[in-house]
């Protein structure tokens, strides 16, 4: 008798995390293809994918249950010895309020969402953005705030190259306070060198010449813990010319005098220790503050307030013109993400505790350092620093570090005959006994923590004192209950469209699904608790884990080596940038500094090409898109004696695999240049072909694109490189934790040895859940969904770049440029349009203009394609009827849109077309309707008017009427 039943295999197949992560099912998927006139997947990637390049299946590990995943984040997690952190050197345990935790970090409403460039239906993160702004505002004593920078270290990078463009002073020096943090100073030296730029390291309280330098940078409180005085060196400074930065500790600014007040320039600085758990290193979101006058050279994004259609106040991004992809090689820095989440956490901090709240832990942090350093000087030891906020630097030797860590507690090493330790949010009084105990040598000290309460003295000097209020908004001061804050955060996440309600299409940006499984190791304590600078014996799980990623990673990509401390995809251009240029440097081929960029590329390129102290010269396309061969071969020959780099993105920025890339990368090899691969297209070639092994020496890999790390509402984000053996003494090192790179590296690009650690997880999840046949299977369906969308928008769309037989890759660009002309509708009407459909638009206008880049990722089902394909039919049955005269020019649902619910339901319905038709343009959308928030916001008022803080009292009391 036959046996008819499944076999094991099949059995367990069923339990397969790949099928649930990808969207369409095996019936789906052939018919998909049926769709398309082919056969199979593998016919579908021989016919898009040129046989040339294709390889064979990464040699990875089988594929795991979620189950097994999970347990093996866990033992990993285990393994890891979270001690007391007294380390400091700008990171600190804190603790991340649970209702927070549960309904923001752990929530996809908020986690998968993606930058607001459409404001309209961003509007609760954009004010969860304003709220992070104020609160910098407020503490910094300055007047305007960013959206948040990548970390402390590189905001205070920022900073410098910012007071050079806006200073006086036309000179290349700055100088720098050496008493500031290593991993800054290091990370300062990485930036300046390739710009020209001279650091003087030295005390600031010497009296150096101002009016040598373009800017000096300052750390307050410093890195021993000393709180200066420096606003009479502020003074000189501005007299003599140059402009003045100080990095500083948002929980300081609580009860210091802001700099902004003596005199400061810019403020930088971490917020981390606002909720935000160490992670061992990231991802945090740094803070950067200036004055108003210097609001069009910040870097990165500010949230400002315009209004609506309506009249009524709503948030956007504001002078969006200083975006680096439009700037290109006059960008003045790549930033172009931030680290929203965890902005938006840190934000929601201050909203939760508010200033009475903030202040008593401000209060109990350095009540708790007053009796520990009362303590230290009734013990014998010398405490160095005679004024502190939460930082002690003790004349002590390493039997006390080894004691220490016996006890549980991670001190610093300043250096052999000191030791530093930094009190935080969860110091308890038994940490203080402890702490005591251990510089006493024994238990019975003799010490009691009330009397030398009583005893102790203010480490703040009188003059330093703040006096100044804070936090005054009703938003801080209003949702101090559980209830009112869960619903605060719940009425937020309802007005944005993330991936939790539809698909987001975003060509290059690849917004795939972040599954639960890969997401909850991250607060795991073993993950979430370590300290990046403590002993990396202390955390061997996370050694592991890291191992396994860098070699997943480069057996996926087919390079040698990998480095992940790139904390964004733009940081990996800079580090893979550096690597090439001091590949070139030890050859003796400094002269070699020209970088071609292809006309398509990302604006990203040429700005990190600058940064790098490269000369840019762009090399033309095609009318395919593809780079125009003879261009290149004309332009790298002419600049052979100096060629340095191409940077090449791969599939094209236009959505196609260019044939010919193994001759463009042997034109420039020819030259004597090497071939740099942006790795944001990654997502169609993950177990089809390995970039290493076709042509580029490096390239870096988004983990926020194709390795499923969640956007976050526009950061964070993990950009690592893949390099050639012969880069990789190049890749990036760190001075504290000499484990993490070639001691013959280019420094740091990040101020921790592993960038953003704490979402790796994420990634290693993703991989070990997939494993070889599921990434595979990935980048096969991720090409047949835009090729479906492609298909079954034909008639009503031009696709404006093709591959060999009429196929695209993983995205494709939508032509509607004509229909400016024929009906008076511009892309932006269509993004506005679709908002009403419930969707988020595809990438406006890039790489071409007037155009829609979509990308579906391979994690959305048919059913989700197709509801999206028919949105986009009926907008064009919508732009057809003004193309006939049948709907009026202006007034029609396009131009008004997106339509609130406010508006549809208004007594007054003026319009010439009906409500029906401006709510419910698809009969579907009645079952689960998305109601944009605001109407069509004003960009040109907002940008005239900059305002980037909280509305006013008015607002809320208008609101209240």
């Amino acid at each position: 008798m036959t046996d008819t039943r499944p076999t094991l295999s099949e059995l367990e197949a069923a339990d397969d995390f790949a099928n649930r992560h990808i969207g369409p099912d095996e019936a789906e998927s052939i018919a998909m293809l049926k769709t398309l006139g082919l056969s199979s997947l593998d016919e579908l990637v021989e016919k898009t994918v040129p046989g040339k390049i294709r390889s064979d299946l990464p040699d990875l590990p089988e594929a795991r249950s979620e189950a097994q995943v999970l347990a093996k984040l866990r033992e990993l997690a285990g393994r890891n010895q979270p001690l007391t952190s007294l380390i400091g050197l700008g990171y600190h345990d804190c603790i991340l309020p649970p209702v927070i935790q549960r309904n923001l970090l752990e929530n996809p409403g908020w986690y998968t969402a993606y930058t607001p460039y459409q404001a309209e239906i961003a509007q609760g993160r954009l004010e969860a953005l304003i709220n992070f702004q104020q609160m910098v505002i407020d503490l910094t004593g300055l007047d305007l705030a960013n959206a948040s920078m990548l970390d402390e270290a590189t905001a205070v990078a920022e900073a410098m190259t910012l007071m050079r463009r806006v200073g006086k002073n036309k000179s290349a020096r700055c100088f720098v306070a050496e008493d500031m943090h290593p991993q800054t100073l290091a990370v300062l030296e990485t930036r300046a060198k390739p710009l020209g730029i001279e650091l003087d390291f030295g005390d600031p309280a010497s009296d150096f010449d101002a009016a040598q330098y373009f800017g000096v940078i300052l750390q307050y409180p410093n890195t021993y813990g000393s709180i200066d005085d420096h606003a009479k060196l502020a003074e000189r400074c501005h007299e003599g010319g140059a402009q003045v930065t100080v990095a500083s500790d948002l929980l300081s600014l609580l009860k210091l005098t802001p700099p902004g007040e003596w005199g400061a320039d810019l403020v930088v600085g971490s917020a981390q220790r606002f909720g935000v758990p160490m992670a061992y290193g990231g991802p945090h979101a740094a803070f950067f503050a200036t004055r108003d006058s210097y609001k069009r050279s910040v870097p990165g994004r500010i949230v400002g307030v315009s209004t609506d259609s309506n009249g009524d106040p709503a948030f956007r991004l504001a002078l969006q013109t200083r975006e680096q992809h439009i700037r290109r090689e006059k960008a003045t820095s790549n930033i172009c993400t931030a680290q929203v989440l965890l902005a938006v956490i840190a934000g929601f901090y201050a909203v939760w505790h508010g200033p009475q709240g903030l202040k008593r832990i401000a209060d109990r942090v350095h009540r708790f350092t007053g009796i520990l350093a009362q303590g230290l000087g009734k013990l014998g030891y010398e405490v160095v620093n005679d004024s502190w906020f939460d930082t002690l630097t003790v004349k002590a030797g390493p039997e006390v570090l080894k004691r220490a860590r016996e006890a549980g507690i991670n001190l610093r090493q300043v250096d052999e005959a000191h030791v530093g330790l930094a009190l935080d949010e969860t110091t308890t009084r038994e940490t203080l006994r402890t702490v005591l105990a251990v510089f006493a040598g024994k238990e019975d000290h003799g010490l009691e923590l009330l009397k030398l309460d009583e005893e102790a003295a203010s480490g703040i000097p009188k003059s330093l004192q703040r006096k100044s209020d804070y936090l005054t908004h009703p938003v801080f001061n209003s949702y101090h209950s559980e209830t009112e804050m869960l619903r605060y955060l719940r009425r937020l996440r309802e007005k944005d469209v993330a991936l939790d309600r539809s698909m987001i299409p975003l060509g290059s940006c690849t917004m795939k699904l972040n599954a639960a499984a890969e997401m909850m190791a991250i607060t795991l304590p073993g993950f979430a608790a370590m300290h990046p600078f403590a002993p990396t014996d202390q955390a061997p799980g996370y050694m592991e884990l890291i191992g396994d990623l860098e070699d997943w990673l480069a057996r996926i990509t087919g390079f040698d080596a990998i480095s992940l401390q790139p904390n964004a995809g733009s940081q990996g251009e800079y580090a893979g940038l550096l690597a090439i240029r001091a590949y070139h440097d030890s050859r003796g081929d400094d002269q070699r500094t020209v970088c071609l960029i292809p006309s398509s590329a990302h604006g990203t390129n040429p700005a990190s090409a600058i940064m790098a102290g490269m000369d840019v010269v762009v090399v033309g396309c095609d009318e395919e898109g593809n780079i125009d061969l003879a261009d290149l071969e004309k332009k790298a020959g002419d600049k052979a004696d100096s060629l340095a780099a191409l940077m090449v993105t791969y599939p094209s920025t236009h959505g196609v695999f260019e044939e010919e890339i193994r001759r463009i990368c042997e034109i420039v090899h020819e030259n004597g240049g090497q071939v740099y691969m942006d790795g944001a297209n990654l997502n169609a070639m993950v177990g089809l072909c390995q970039p290493g092994q076709f042509g580029p020496d490096v390239a870096h890999l988004n983990l926020h694109k194709t390795f499923c790390i969640p956007h976050g509402g526009g950061g964070p984000g993990v950009g690592p490189i893949g390099v050639r053996d012969h880069l990789a003494p190049f890749l990036p090192n760190h001075p504290v934790v000499k484990e993490c790179g070639p001691e013959s590296g280019v420094g740091p690009v990040a101020a921790a040895p592993w960038g953003s650690a704490g979402i790796l997880p994420i990634t290693w999840a993703y991989l070990a859940l997939m494993g070889p046949e599921g990434l595979k299977k990935a980048s096969q369906v991720a090409i047949l969904n835009a090729n479906y969308m492609a298909k079954r928008l034909e008639g009503h769309y031009d696709v404006l770049y093709k591959g060999r037989n009429g196929l695209v890759a993983h995205e494709c660009i939508l032509d509607t440029r004509d229909f400016k002309e024929t009906a008076g509708i511009s892309v932006d009407d269509i993004a506005k349009r679709l908002m009403d459909f419930g969707y988020h638009a595809p990438t406006m206008s890039w790489p071409v203009a007037g155009t829609l880049m979509a990308e579906p990722t391979e994690s959305e089902s048919r059913a989700e394609l197709d509801r999206f394909c028919q949105a986009m039919i009926t907008i064009r049955k919508e732009i057809a009827a003004i193309e006939k005269g049948e709907a009026d020019k202006e007034d029609n649902p396009l131009r008004n849109a997106p339509h609130t619910a406010e508006a549809v339901l208004a007594d007054d319905w003026n319009h010439a077309y009906s409500r029906d038709e401006a709510a419910y343009p698809l009969n579907s959308l009645r079952e689960a309707k998305y109601w944009p928030p605001v109407g069509r916001i004003d960009n040109v008022a907002g940008d005239r008017n900059l305002v980037c803080t909280c509305p006013p009292l008015s607002a809320y009391q208008e609101a209240a009427e």
